[in-house]
């Protein structure tokens, strides 16, 4: 059924074994049934078995627990509806749990770093460049012993460093008005900010500089930029989609960004546990880098 696409069930040993994948975000979320649940309690009659459903969730995950929690109350509402109980006996409760408060806006605000750069990447390059193109800029600069890959190159790093001072911009108004709390490695951080920057851009410049005019960057643009605002995980939890959108979801370029910024920022994670982000992201730059000189058009 729904729930059933929406939930993917991990067993583990103990609750011990579960807090720490919680805590390493390799769990949303932890269902837990007390001793008691299901027991019947009441006199005569009246008797009827009661109990509350668990609901443990990171905190500062509030997103995450509130549809955990009502997807567990829906079910339980349903238990009692096949058992006759109007009065809900059976219900479900969410809890926040961690050793470190989390405050919501430090998880959102990763996602809207990653859309930040997905932006101004891709967005503005997709546009401006083939409106140079139809002014004759590039056409005057091939008569220039200046080949795709110099140009490619140099505007990448152009529009990088433009990136990255927005970032920056983002960061200190979050520090300052929004009191975010920073828990990660700063030095780690620049890492992969440097190369989700290059990776958008590169975007930018494959669209932008494979079309011949804004009516067939903007279809392009748009076609790429919505898939990742939507499945990479930057405003919806990922465990929310079916299971092969899940699936799916992993191979969206902005995903790895996404996940590296919120392990390193919110989940203080260390070079080793998000090496497969910042691998994948480096995979993708080169791979963009190349398919962007090799289909560029000068007009």
């Amino acid at each position: 059924n729904a729930k059933d696409s929406i939930l993917k069930i991990k067993d583990v040993k103990d609750m011990d074994e579960a807090r720490e994948k919680l805590k390493r975000s390799e769990l949303n979320g932890i269902i837990e049934l007390p001793k008691d649940f299901g027991e019947f309690k009441g006199e005569g009659n009246g008797t009827k078995p009661t109990g509350t459903i668990n609901v443990l969730y990171a905190k500062g995950s509030e997103q995450t627990g509130s549809a955990l929690t009502a997807v567990m109350n829906q079910i339980a509402n349903e238990m009692n509806k096949q058992l006759g109980q109007p009065e809900a006996p059976l219900k479900a409760a969410g809890k926040a749990v961690g050793d470190e408060q989390l405050k919501s806006f430090d998880y959102t605000f990763t996602g809207l770093l990653a859309f930040s750069l997905m932006s101004m990447g891709i967005f503005g390059l997709a546009n401006q460049m083939p409106a140079e193109k139809q002014r004759g800029s590039y056409r005057r600069l091939r008569a220039a012993p200046f080949t795709s890959g110099q140009l490619i190159i140099s505007m990448a790093i152009h529009y990088v460093i433009i990136s990255l001072l927005s970032l920056i911009m983002m960061i200190v108004v979050g520090m300052a008005v929004f009191h975010f709390n920073m828990r990660g490695d700063w030095g780690l951080f620049v890492l992969m900010a440097v190369l989700a920057a290059f990776m958008m851009v590169g975007l930018g410049l494959l669209i932008g500089g494979w079309a011949k005019n804004e009516n067939q960057s903007a279809p392009l643009s748009n076609l790429l930029s919505f898939p990742m605002m939507f499945l990479s995980g930057a405003f919806f939890p990922v465990f929310l989609f079916p299971e092969w959108l899940r699936g799916a979801a992993q191979f969206i370029p902005m995903t790895p960004i996404t996940d590296g910024f919120r392990l390193v920022m919110t989940e203080h994670a260390s070079l080793m546990e998000v090496l497969p982000q910042i691998g994948t992201i480096a995979a993708w730059v080169v791979v963009i880098y190349i398919a962007a000189i090799k289909l560029f058009r000068w007009e």
